[in-house]
């Protein structure tokens, strides 16, 4: 595959569906018209069902793919607190998610695109592999692959057991050292020209900088920008113009 081709194919995904009722959270209607994938909230960090069954009929207006994302069950924290859990108990919160979410994609005959876990959940699949076997057997199940960091025990596991994995780039957030992300338990703004400038050396060297100067090898092929950062829009449309200028170049 050439570079036009690689460019062409990147996609950008953003979590959304995190609401509850009348309480909005997000900039979900603005982001489906420009990014490629929906991950929805299935509940247990955020997301009912009312907000399940909202996102899911907009990512069908607007030809948007749809993953499940769920979470640690910790409403008050968002899904950003850690907790002690065994693998199964990582399985089964994640299958029920994920149940929850495809309830709904069979209603608006949508199919189930692929797994991303969030927050702390995210997190703590990213450095343990015993842990991470919990959401891969998931996916065995459905037959879809998982988002996650390349590099970590999201893609060790994943490839392990024959499972697609899907590597992301974070434009909205900031690595470690380790390569891992650093979560804010609030969202931020971020700076569109950083978020582009971060994507264009990304895919020109695949490298990324790091908080503490490290350079980072990040190999990716779906670029996330999270809703509930207020100023979303913005970050995703300059992501999306990168990505443009990037391939009319070649």
């Amino acid at each position: 595959m050439d570079d036009e081709q690689a460019f062409s194919n990147i996609t950008i995904n953003s979590d959304m569906g995190e609401s509850f009722g009348i309480h909005s959270f997000g900039n979900d209607e603005a982001l489906m018209k420009l990014v490629d994938v929906a991950n929805v909230a299935c509940g247990f960090h955020s997301g009912e069902p009312d907000a399940m069954e909202t996102t899911v009929a907009l990512a069908k207006e607007n030809d948007v793919l749809v993953g499940a994302h769920p979470g640690l069950p910790d409403l008050v924290g968002f899904g950003r607190r850690e907790m002690k859990l065994t693998p199964d108990e990582v399985e089964s919160l994640i299958r029920y998610q994920v149940g929850a979410l495809v309830g709904f994609l069979r209603k608006y005959d949508l199919p189930l695109n692929h797994i991303k876990p969030h927050g702390s959940l995210f997190g703590m699949l990213a450095r343990d592999e015993a842990l991470m076997q919990g959401a891969v057997n998931v996916a065995t199940s459905y037959g879809v692959p998982l988002f996650g960091i390349a590099g970590s025990a999201h893609q060790s596991v994943a490839e392990r057991n024959g499972v697609e994995f899907v590597g992301e780039l974070y434009v909205d957030l900031d690595y470690n050292g380790q390569g891992g992300l650093i979560i804010q338990r609030r969202p931020e703004n971020t700076d569109p020209d950083k978020a582009a400038a971060r994507v264009r050396r990304a895919l020109q060297d695949g490298k990324v900088l790091a908080t503490d100067g490290t350079v980072l090898d990040i190999p990716f092929s779906t670029i996330c920008v999270h809703s509930d950062a207020p100023n979303s829009p913005a970050v995703a449309l300059a992501v999306r113009g990168a990505l443009d200028r990037l391939t009319e170049t070649l």
